[in-house]
């Protein structure tokens, strides 16, 4: 249960992140909403293929709360891939900002 609540302590500070700087679901809300539903949707079809190929396994843990949501795949690992989907975006995001614009120049020109 740790993890799971780690986790979404992690969501709850990315998005207010997000909310102070509007960067990501606060800037465009649906179009944010599709990109982490598509990207968290990509990387658990991945896992599914992982699992059915035996690369991951599921070692039971004290730590997790043991609900499975599949075959090996724990309801904390949805949770960790919307947090990796939306930190990778925030931060994205947030890059666009900081660094500076650079304008096209034209060599052309004396």
């Amino acid at each position: 249960m740790s993890y799971l609540l780690i986790l979404l302590a992690l969501l709850v500070c990315m998005g207010l992140l997000d909310a102070r700087w509007k960067l990501f679901l606060f800037a465009r809300p649906l179009a944010a909403a599709a990109v982490l539903l598509l990207g968290t949707g990509f990387f658990l079809s991945w896992d599914v293929s992982a699992i059915a190929a035996g690369i991951f396994v599921h070692r039971e843990s004290r730590l997790m709360t043991g609900i499975m949501i599949g075959p090996s795949l724990p309801l904390e690992e949805a949770f960790f891939l919307l947090f990796l989907c939306y930190q990778t975006m925030v931060l994205f995001t947030g890059a666009l900002r900081l660094l500076p614009r650079r304008r096209p120049t034209d060599g052309n020109k004396p």
